[in-house]
């Protein structure tokens, strides 16, 4: 957004205009989906849909912002929802985008590539793997 030329109020329209949609998009496809807040030190870091849906457990979205990056915040998280779809006996996926530094994560974590969509790449995560 910084590069953009446009003024403060412009961009600020534009990204809440995103979010909306991305919400209504996420709240539309999968709207039993838990949306939570995550705390690191009593911090608001970033935030973690996921949905439980009959087959797997669907990633909907993982952000950390930047800063927090990199303490294991993210792995922790996974590790988490690794040992749930275990314990269920269900896939977890979410979808990356190729170019995404996340990917190493993932695949470290034992998730696989399984489907690619566009930029989108489907990880996976099996219980039988």
């Amino acid at each position: 957004m910084a590069l953009l030329p446009w003024p403060d109020e412009q961009k600020q329209v534009f990204v809440l205009t995103q979010f909306n949609a991305q919400s209504q998009h996420y709240q539309a496809t999968y709207p039993d989906a838990n949306h939570d807040i995550i705390l690191f030190e009593d911090r608001k870091v970033g935030r973690l849909y996921v949905a439980r849906l009959e087959a797997e457990i669907r990633i909907v979205d993982l952000t950390i912002h930047p800063r927090d990056r990199n303490r294991g915040i993210g792995s922790n998280l996974l590790g988490s929802l690794v040992v749930e779809a275990s314990v269920c006996g269900k896939l977890l996926r979410i979808y990356v985008e190729s170019f995404n530094p996340s990917l190493r994560l993932f695949e470290r974590l034992g998730f696989s590539r399984s489907d690619e969509q566009g930029i989108h790449v489907l990880m996976e995560w099996s219980p039988r793997a």
